[in-house]
């Protein structure tokens, strides 16, 4: 209603020349009813009395201005520092790394902590691009695509020395539902892990849009197909899909995809510490969960509501196979003292197994080693990332064999007790009687 308001001083104003108004001349500031003013105003006789102290004139409280010297912040403002002198400015990214340290506030309170230390970020190096030509965004069918390519960030180990570990990332094209997983590099035999994993979780397209990386494709022939790396092409017939290429230097063909590594780098990496690559593998696929349980107005809906409704309708389901499991399982070589280099680590092999070649599979903190069959396991380790070689149980034998002299041993010799030695301090050994005087 109009003509109403909730400033202590009007209401306060308008009941006093209300009161002055019926009263007349002998109307009193000083001597103003209160109860009669606390008809009026709704306000409490203690308050009113000590408005009437200050002749009703509203002043300041006391405190005003002063901060709390513990918050719900407090303790964990060194965490926002790193990150903003870091040029981590993102607030949800903050909140989620303060979260985790045990943060119990809210996200308010950390954006307000950002906006008062502006002065803690470096500064940008400004640098205008032309927009260049315009293109028009498109759209796939349910099911029909999957975008994947290949991130990088650099790992910085406590001794200072630092290595690149390869981000897999794939998409689907119409409801933006995501995967993404980590490797120590981008081989060939961990791009098909990496497929295969994320076909797991999202089931197969009809096809799979990429750039022309070297273990996808060779070249192109003269009337500009592509020539298939062999081994991928194998890979596409066993698993039931098909691939098309983007347009060389022309990395926005497959935007959402590349969209999504930038979000890996700017939302999920920044700040991330962590022990080993498989603890970071399940706090990414941690986090891909909670993405893909929330609205995304790019796509507006939640990905994984509209995938399971619509994409799964025309995307199938990938089955166990054995030509699964040998994808799952790359070969790798036995060398001559016993050990198989899997991921930048040596791992043993038992010493009865004769062959020179074995397959090899790290699932979690286990990995195991079978025969180059697939028929049975040889042996498992745990998987600790140190540098340092794993041994196996039976990775040598004691039966080692050993050279006998083929004619009559005839040359002799003589070995003695070994010297007493006589130590320094022997006189003073009171224990076998006083010391020669």
């Amino acid at each position: 209603m109009e003509g109403k308001t909730n400033d202590l001083t009007e209401i306060l104003t308008q009941a006093i020349n209300k009161i002055k108004m019926q009263q007349g001349e002998k109307f009193e500031l000083d001597k103003i009813n209160l109860a009669e003013l606390e008809r009026l105003t709704g306000i409490t006789r203690a308050k009113l009395r000590r408005l009437k102290e200050n002749g009703f004139v509203k002043k300041p409280h006391g405190l005003l201005g002063r901060k709390a010297d513990r918050t719900v912040l407090t303790g964990y403002t060194g965490i926002v520092d790193t990150l903003l002198k870091a040029g981590i400015t993102n607030s949800s990214v903050c909140f989620d790394r303060l979260k985790e340290a045990g943060y119990q506030g809210g996200l308010t309170t950390v954006k307000t902590y950002i906006a008062e230390h502006q002065d803690l970020i470096p500064s940008k190096r400004q640098i205008v691009a032309p927009q260049g030509n315009r293109g028009r965004r498109y759209q796939t069918a349910p099911g029909e695509s999957y975008q994947m390519d290949w991130g990088f960030v650099n790992v910085e180990t406590e001794d200072g020395s630092t290595y690149k570990a390869a981000c897999f990332a794939m998409i689907c094209h119409c409801c933006g539902k995501r995967y993404i997983e980590f490797f120590p590099n981008a081989r060939q035999e961990n791009l098909f892990i990496g497929m295969i994993h994320a076909f797991l979780y999202m089931g197969i397209p009809q096809y799979v849009l990429t750039d022309n990386m070297r273990s996808v494709v060779n070249g192109r022939d003269s009337e500009g197909h592509p020539i298939w790396q062999k081994d991928y092409e194998l890979f596409m017939g066993n698993i039931g899909f098909e691939t098309k290429l983007c347009k060389p230097r022309h990395p926005f063909t497959k935007g959402a995809v590349e969209r999504l590594v930038r979000f890996v780098k700017d939302n999920f990496l920044p700040g991330r510490i962590f022990h080993e690559l498989t603890d970071l593998n399940y706090e990414a696929i941690a986090w891909c969960e909670r993405q893909n349980k929330v609205y995304h107005k790019a796509v507006d809906s939640i990905p994984d509501d509209k995938h399971e409704a619509l994409c799964m309708r025309h995307a199938y389901k990938l089955d166990n196979t054995i030509e699964l499991a040998y994808y799952l399982c790359p070969e790798r070589k036995i060398s001559f003292d016993g050990f198989v280099n899997y991921e930048g680590r040596r791992f043993g092999v038992p010493f009865w197994y004769t062959r020179k070649t074995c397959r090899v599979k790290r699932d979690g903190y286990i990995l195991s080693i079978y025969d180059d069959n697939m028929t049975k396991i040889l042996t498992s380790h745990n998987v600790t990332w140190s540098r340092k070689d794993s041994y196996c149980k039976d990775q040598y034998t004691d039966n080692c064999p050993e050279e006998h002299p083929t004619a009559p041993v005839k040359i002799r010799i003589q070995q003695m007790e070994p010297r007493k030695y006589n130590e320094g301090f022997e006189k003073f050994n009171f224990e076998e009687g006083l010391f020669n005087e």
